[in-house]
């Protein structure tokens, strides 16, 4: 499957917060797992519960999140499921019957699309599958005749939803989807919003760098989170510390996910206007009540110009922008 590197943040046992507490956080217990979203996950206890209780509760968050990969992968299908990749097999098959996770995540990519102006785009798919396939081969860029063409193959409104009847359909036969820049953090919002209606806190739940923090520690505070240095060449390890408390962080970068020919680098973040690589940025990482809303709009904000970003970043509620520019500088826009 293929998804979007995001994984450059570190939580922190450290409280932002000048003033100590007369109890000790209790030491965090934690679980890592490897087999979704092709990242690794970490569930952190920081709640003091019993180690059953938390082993049974790391088996709920593992069954979703496998869940979740199987819907939402669009290049592998499995036996008993209709999931992204039957629909992109099946487009220009007509309708296809889903199960309603799906419908929920593209409705909210439908609404990432018209937040952003385009910026995120789930309906990119025949254009990143190109640089897919380049980047894996890694010789060559791929030819702009090819990424055009490809282009006519990718607007969104070719992607019906039906809500009631639960199915979707991709009209344009060639139209691919590519869920890379919002499937890791829609997953892990659901699983973290629905062990909060459950009445848990004070877990953090990392996969590959999509942060959502579920309540709060049992002192009452939150937790430090870092943006990790994006020049390899600098000793600094953090650019930025923040707090989260029942909230998210996602970041979007130019490092991790890379080829190289004839000495230009070409990260994996394509924009939608030219077809290529942006580098306005080297990482751009957000915080927001939501991981959904926040790996959303990392992939938005890192195809952005910078005064465009910090024009949408200002115009968006609880939303936090840290941009590590190509220079090194940090620049932090919004609350």
């Amino acid at each position: 499957m293929k998804r979007k590197i995001t994984a450059v943040f570190l939580c922190l046992s450290v409280l932002l917060s000048a003033f100590s507490c007369s109890v000790p956080d209790p030491a965090p217990k934690n679980r890592v797992m490897y087999d979704y979203f092709d990242t690794v996950t970490t569930f952190y206890d920081y709640s003091g519960s019993r180690e059953e209780d938390f082993s049974n509760l790391t088996a709920r968050v593992e069954r979703e999140l496998s869940e979740y990969h199987r819907l939402y992968d669009i290049y592998n299908e499995y036996e008993g499921i209709v999931n992204l990749a039957t629909l992109n097999k099946n487009a220009g098959n007509g309708p296809q019957k889903v199960d309603s996770k799906i419908i929920k995540i593209l409705l909210f990519a439908k609404e990432m699309h018209t937040l952003t102006n385009g910026r995120v785009n789930i309906a990119m798919g025949a254009v990143t599958k190109i640089w897919h396939d380049y980047r894996t081969e890694g010789a060559s860029v791929p030819p702009m005749d090819m990424l055009r063409a490809a282009a006519e193959h990718t607007d969104i409104d070719n992607l019906v939803i039906d809500e009631e009847n639960l199915t979707v359909e991709l009209r344009d036969y060639k139209m691919r989807l590519d869920v890379g820049a919002i499937a890791k953090g829609y997953a892990v919002e659901m699983i973290a919003s629905a062990l909060i209606n459950d009445g848990y806190s004070g877990f953090v739940l990392d996969v590959g760098g999509n942060i959502r923090t579920i309540g709060e520690k049992p002192s009452g505070e939150g937790w430090t989170c870092g943006v990790k240095n994006p020049n390899p060449t600098d000793q600094q390890t953090y650019v930025y510390k923040t707090e989260l408390k029942n909230s998210a962080m996602s970041t979007s970068g130019v490092y991790e996910r890379f080829y190289t020919v004839d000495g230009v680098s070409y990260h994996h973040i394509i924009n939608g206007d030219t077809l290529m690589p942006e580098n306005n940025y080297l990482s751009v990482s957000i915080r927001a009540d939501s991981s959904a809303l926040s790996d959303a709009l990392s992939t938005a904000v890192f195809n952005m110009h910078p005064d465009e970003a910090r024009d949408f970043i200002t115009g968006l509620s609880r939303v936090l922008a840290v941009l590590v520019m190509p220079s090194g500088e940090v620049v932090v826009v919004g609350e």
